[in-house]
C-alpha cells in the first residue's frame, strides 16, 4: 500500500505568567498527561510541545510548525486564560492545520475542596472562550472538539480530524500522471489544473500514452507468470482457465499492463492516474483489472481523463487508511416506486476494497475502445453507509459535494453484466437527493467511501477554504437551493 509520512501532531497549552511559575509548572504536567492518556487512541502521535504565555513564544512555536514536514497540525487549549492578543501575531502566520481543544483537566467539581486557587489554575471555561474570539475573529478555519479528554467521543473526534488534517498537508505529495487527455467533449471532467496546485497543493502532469507503453513492453515474462501466480491465491478464475487459452492471454495482458503502470508511477512518483478509452494507440486491451488492483494499492484513479476525481481518491484513500473506497460512477437507476435506487459501477475499474464477496476474474469484451477483450473484477459492492462525492470546479473555484448514502446488496444476480457494481438509496430520497445533485452541479464521476464521514470532508473543505455542499436526511431542497446562491457571493468575493 502507498506510504504516507509519519506524521506528528503539536499540543500547545496557552496561559500567562501572572500566577507564578509554580502554576505554570502544574499546567505543563497536566497537559503532559493528557497528552500521554489520549495517545493511545489516535492513528497519529501528539507531542507535548510548549505551555506558552507570551506573543513571541506563540509565534516562534507556529514558525516552527509550518517549516516542520512532519508536523500534522496544532491542537491548542487554554488550560488558564491566555490573553488572546498574545495570539494574533502567531495565528496570521498559521500555515497548518488547527484544532481547538476545549476541555479541562478535572472531570467533575471538587465540591468539598473547590477554593480560588484551584479557580484561577483550571480556567479553560473562559480562557478557550478568549482564544475561540480570536481565531474566529481572524477567520481562521479551524476543529473544534468539547469534551473531558478522557472521553472516547474526543478521541475519536480528534482522530477523525487528523486524517483529514493528514489529507490537506499530503497534498503536495498528490501527483496525478494523465496518459492521454480527456474524454473529448466531456465538460465536467475538464478544469483549470494550476488552480488545483496553487489551492491544494495536486500535481497534474500529461503523458502520451506511448511513454506508458514503452514501460510496459519492459516487463519481464518472469514478473508477469509470477503476478498470475498472485492473482490465482486472491481471486476466483473462470471456470475454464485451464482450457481457456484467449482468458489467460488476456489476463496475462493484464498483469504486464498493471506491472508497467506501478513500474511508471513508481518512477515518477505520482499517487494517482488516469486513463482514456479514447488514447490506447499501443496497448492491446483498456486497463481493467491493472486499474483495479492499483487502487486497492492506495493509488488514486479515475477513468476518461478525469484527473480531478483521481486526485480526490487518493485523497480519501488517505483519510479512510485505503480502506472501503472506491472511484464510482452513477450508471443507471431502479425506479420502482418507493425502492428508488442507484446503481453504481464503471465499464471497468471499481477498487475490490468495497467488495462484499470475493472478486472473481472474467475476460468480456468492451464494446469502448475497439481492442481486446479486457480482463476485470466482478463482484458485490457492500452494504452499509457510506457517503458519494463529486469535487467540481465552479469557475476559478471548488466545490465539494457529499451525499450521505444507504447502500445494499444486490439481491438479483446480473449475468450478462461483467462489472464490479455498487446498489445504494441516497438520502434523503432518490428524487430529492438526485434533484439536489443536480441542482450543485455533481458530476457523474464520485469516489464512494464506506469509510470516510462526512464531518472528515467538511473538516478538509474547512481547512482548504472550498465551499461544501451536504445532502443528507436533513436536506430541504429549497434551502440548499438558498445555500447555492449565498455561496455564489460568499466564494466569488
Amino acid at each position: 500500500m502507498l506510504a504516507i509520512k509519519p506524521y506528528t501532531f503539536w499540543f500547545v497549552t496557552g496561559s500567562q505568567s501572572l500566577y507564578g511559575e509554580e502554576t505554570l509548572q502544574e499546567v505543563k504536567e497536566n497537559s503532559k498527561q493528557i497528552v500521554k492518556a489520549i495517545n493511545g487512541n489516535l492513528p497519529f502521535n501528539i507531542e507535548f510541545k510548549a505551555v506558552v504565555t507570551t506573543a513571541t513564544e506563540i509565534q516562534q512555536v507556529v514558525r516552527e510548525a509550518n517549516t516542520n514536514g512532519n508536523c500534522g497540525g496544532l491542537i491548542t487549549w487554554m488550560h488558564t486564560f491566555s490573553p488572546a492578543k498574545s495570539w494574533i501575531a502567531g495565528l496570521k502566520e498559521l500555515q497548518t492545520p488547527l484544532l481547538h481543544l476545549h476541555t479541562q483537566y478535572h472531570k467533575e467539581i471538587p465540591w468539598d475542596s473547590i477554593d480560588m486557587d484551584f479557580m484561577n489554575t483550571n480556567q479553560a471555561a473562559h480562557g478557550d472562550r478568549e482564544f475561540g474570539f480570536m481565531v474566529s475573529r481572524l477567520a481562521i478555519p479551524r476543529k473544534v472538539v468539547v469534551g473531558h479528554w478522557e472521553n472516547k467521543q474526543v478521541s475519536q473526534k480528534i482522530s477523525n480530524w487528523m486524517y483529514s488534517a493528514v489529507a490537506v498537508s499530503e497534498g503536495t505529495s498528490i501527483r496525478v500522471a494523465r496518459f492521454g487527455d480527456n474524454m473529448r467533449n466531456v465538460a465536467v471532467t475538464d478544469g483549470d489544473k494550476i488552480e488545483a496546485q496553487i489551492k491544494f497543493g495536486w500535481t497534474v502532469d500529461y503523458y502520451g500514452i506511448g511513454d506508458l507503453v514503452a514501460e510496459i513492453e519492459s516487463i519481464t515474462e518472469d514478473q508477469i507468470d509470477d503476478l498470475y501466480e498472485e492473482y490465482k491465491q486472491l481471486y476466483e478464475f473462470p471456470s475454464d482457465i485451464d482450457t481457456n487459452i484467449s482468458a489467460q492471454e488476456s489476463i496475462l495482458y493484464q498483469a504486464k499492463i498493471e506491472l508497467g503502470l506501478k513500474s511508471f508511477l513508481e518512477k515518477g512518483n505520482y499517487t494517482a492516474f488516469t486513463t482514456n478509452f479514447e488514447d490506447l494507440h499501443g496497448m492491446k486491451q483498456l486497463p481493467g483489472l491493472a486499474a483495479q488492483r492499483l487502487m486497492a494499492e492506495g493509488y488514486g484513479f479515475a477513468g476518461e481523463g478525469d484527473w480531478r476525481t483521481a486526485a480526490l481518491l487518493r485523497l480519501m484513500k488517505i483519510i479512510s487508511s485505503n480502506k472501503n473506497t472506491s472511484f464510482m460512477e452513477d450508471y443507471t437507476y431502479h425506479l420502482e416506486e418507493g425502492n428508488e435506487m442507484i446503481l453504481g459501477s464503471h465499464m471497468l475499474e471499481v477498487c475490490p476494497t468495497v467488495a462484499a464477496n470475493k472478486p472473481k476474474i472474467v475476460v468480456n469484451p468492451l464494446s469502448m475502445g475497439d481492442r481486446e477483450d479486457p480482463a476485470r473484477l466482478v463482484f458485490d459492492g457492500k452494504s452499509g453507509d457510506a457517503v458519494n462525492v463529486s469535487l467540481v470546479e465552479m469557475g476559478g473555484r471548488y466545490r465539494l459535494i457529499i451525499n450521505e448514502i444507504k447502500a445494499e446488496r444486490p439481491e438479483h444476480h446480473t449475468p450478462h453484466l461483467p462489472v464490479a457494481k455498487v446498489l445504494w438509496k441516497p438520502e434523503p430520497s432518490f428524487s430529492e437527493a438526485t434533484e439536489a445533485w443536480i441542482y450543485a452541479g455533481g458530476a457523474h464521476h464520485t469516489v464512494l467511501s464506506f469509510e470516510v464521514t462526512t464531518e472528515q470532508l467538511y473538516d478538509f473543505a474547512e481547512m482548504t477554504n472550498i465551499e461544501c455542499i451536504v445532502i443528507d436526511k436533513d436536506t430541504k431542497l429549497r434551502d440548499l437551493r438558498n445555500e447555492l446562491k449565498w455561496n455564489e457571493a460568499t466564494y466569488r468575493s
